[in-house]
C-alpha cells in the first residue's frame, strides 16, 4: 500500500471541502476510535470460528468498510500530525521485537 499517495489523496478530499477546521488532532483521534468501535460492533458476539469465516458472509463488505475508515482517519491523523508512518512502524516493530524476543514470546500472549 502507498500511504503518500492516499495521504495525499485523503488530504486533498478534505481541502476541497474545507474540511481542515474540523480535522484537528482531538477531532480525528475520536473519529477514529468510533470507526473501531463499528469493526468491532460487527464482531460482538461472533464465535471465534463465526468471525474466522466472516468475510466470506454478507458482512464482509461492512468489514471492508469500516478497516477502509479507520486507515482513513489514520491517515489523515498522521498527515495532521506530521507523523511518519513508515518511521514510526519500523521504530515499534524494532521496540516490539526487542521487547517481545521469540525465546520468551513463543507461543505465548502474556504481557512483558
Amino acid at each position: 500500500m502507498e500511504t503518500s499517495d492516499w495521504t495525499d489523496r485523503i488530504r486533498t478530499f478534505a481541502e476541497e471541502r474545507e474540511w481542515q477546521q474540523f480535522h484537528t488532532p482531538k477531532n480525528l483521534a475520536m473519529a477514529l476510535s468510533v470507526e473501531a468501535s463499528e469493526l468491532v460492533e460487527i464482531f460482538q458476539w461472533l464465535t471465534p470460528e463465526e468471525s474466522a469465516a466472516i468475510m466470506s458472509t454478507d458482512r464482509g463488505q461492512a468489514v471492508r468498510d469500516e478497516v477502509a475508515d479507520i486507515m482513513t482517519y489514520l491517515l489523515r491523523f498522521a498527515d495532521v500530525l506530521g507523523i511518519d508512518l513508515d518511521a514510526a512502524m519500523s521504530a515499534k516493530t524494532e521496540s516490539t521485537a526487542k521487547r517481545y524476543t521469540i525465546e520468551n514470546s513463543q507461543g505465548s500472549s502474556a504481557k512483558r
